[in-house]
């Protein structure tokens, strides 16, 4: 995996952001986005439907996103992975330590939900309690599947060799590495 400062072999086209749940894997993809003038197209928006449902079109919408010339989207949803990773030319890791992304995610979570933000086909984040109530709240998913991207992060390297991959693991590493894309 190249770093920060390292040179890329070529002008990315197609890229997956991946990270732990809160990290900030669609602020930097969006980032990206912008920087390469890239299409950014949001996961969650394709994945969750009105009441945080799974939208029964999804993986059809991965599908087509996939087969475009230019994305950059996050790279979550089992079901959704190895289509991305098949097209994808770059996979950047967010790999924040474990206290910045809980921390990130609890913040976010918590200004959702005071806020009232108004989320996916008309979601809203529940009540805070069902962090200790909900086995899927997104707080509970992220410290159960925390080492998750030890396994599929080398996966995806494995299924799509030409994959070039990108490790940032600092607020720092994430700004320069954007700098050098201009």
């Amino acid at each position: 995996m190249l770093g920060p400062g390292d040179a890329l072999p070529h002008r990315p086209r197609r890229v997956l952001v991946a990270g732990l749940s809160g990290a900030g894997k669609t602020t930097l993809a969006r980032r990206i986005g912008t920087a390469l003038d890239l299409p950014h197209v949001e996961l969650d928006a394709l994945h969750h439907g009105q009441g945080w449902t799974p939208r029964p079109e999804f993986l059809d919408d991965v599908r087509r996103l996939a087969a475009g010339d230019t994305w950059v989207t996050e790279f979550q949803y089992a079901d959704a992975r190895p289509i991305l990773q098949a097209r994808a030319d770059t996979l950047v890791h967010l790999d924040l330590s474990f206290a910045v992304a809980l921390g990130r995610l609890a913040r976010r979570t918590i200004r959702r939900r005071v806020r009232r933000e108004v989320l996916y086909n008309g979601s809203v984040e529940g009540p805070l309690h069902h962090v200790v109530t909900d086995r899927d709240h997104v707080v509970r998913y992220m410290v159960r599947t925390r080492r998750k991207y030890a396994t599929l992060i080398p996966a995806a390297f494995a299924d799509n060799p030409a994959l070039v991959g990108v490790r940032l693991t600092t607020r720092a590493d994430v700004e320069s590495w954007l700098t050098g894309l201009g």
